[in-house]
């Protein structure tokens, strides 16, 4: 006889726990959610229905993939972000919560009719949400992982903001040669990988084994995108347009020495645990220092 959903929820929960994951609940009922087409209200709402047998066989798949370390955002293939609906595969990062204080911060700092640069889009989770959120926006997005930009152009596509975001392949932003003007950007964001390469063994499994190499490793110190690509933006960005660029939680003096205060107005803003996790950086449009 098949399972109800109260049964089926519980028998995950514990499963989730004894494998360590450290949200059994969330995780559970996500991939229920996933399975029959309905809402977490709704799971919980009809909790002494019984699944199919259809239902049941693919809820044990998915339960033994999510065991075995996977995300539930790839077992699902979809993450929310920013109140938005994103498609997410191996080919790009999972969009993280902690990411959405880059994005709320740019739309505070971005003109109602803006150039954007978003520098290894990913998903195109920035992307499309800086689009979404401010109807004005022009964004270039760049990354140089063409199965990620194909996710980035379906997730653009999806969230009705295809008109407005335009896609290139390519490193930092050596793709804009051509494209855009010295100059013409006012704002700059970049979420690019930086974890130190010695620091990638000690990321949790289900990052390290499942989340692409390419997207984490951020050489020696975690900052070696982030050198490269100051330069280049002090090309494209206007005078008192922004950088914005996502570091790590012990990265925020050495993030601040890479700007220097002839050509910046830098500061670091800390996330809601109080962690340093963003650079905000005005181009005072000086020149070389």
């Amino acid at each position: 006889m098949a399972i109800t959903f109260r049964s089926a929820l519980r028998q995950a929960v514990l499963q989730f726990k004894e494998a360590g994951s450290d949200s059994p609940d969330l995780d559970a009922a996500v991939l229920l959610c996933h399975v029959t087409g309905l809402d977490r209200a709704g799971v919980y709402a009809n909790s002494n229905r019984r699944l199919s047998e259809e239902e049941e066989v693919l809820f044990r798949e998915l339960t033994r993939r999510r065991r075995g370390g996977e995300p539930v955002a790839y077992i699902t293939g979809r993450k929310e972000f920013m109140g938005l609906d994103f498609m997410v595969n191996r080919a790009v990062l999972i969009p993280r919560p902690e990411t959405e204080l880059l994005v709320e911060t740019a739309l505070k700092l971005m003109p109602a009719a803006s150039t954007v640069v978003d520098v290894g889009t990913g998903s195109g989770a920035i992307a499309v949400s800086l689009a979404f959120y401010n109807p004005g926006a022009l964004v270039y997005a760049i990354d140089c992982s063409p199965e990620a930009l194909a996710a980035a152009r379906r997730n653009a596509a999806e969230n009705g903001v295809a008109g407005r975001v335009f896609f290139y392949e390519g490193s930092l932003l050596d793709p804009l040669s051509g494209v855009l003007q010295p100059g013409q950007a006012d704002l700059v964001a970049a979420n690019l990988p930086y974890i130190a390469t010695g620091d990638l063994s000690a990321l949790p499994g289900e990052v390290r084994l499942f989340e692409p190499l390419l997207a984490l490793d951020g050489g020696g110190d975690g900052l070696e995108h982030y050198r490269r690509l100051i330069p280049q933006a002090e090309i494209y960005l206007k005078k008192g347009g922004a950088l914005l660029f996502e570091i790590g939680f012990n990265q925020g003096r050495q993030a601040l020495d890479l700007l220097h205060p002839s050509q910046w107005k830098a500061s670091v803003v800390k996330d809601l645990a109080g962690l340093d996790r963003l650079v905000v950086a005005e181009y005072l449009g000086c020149g070389p220092g």
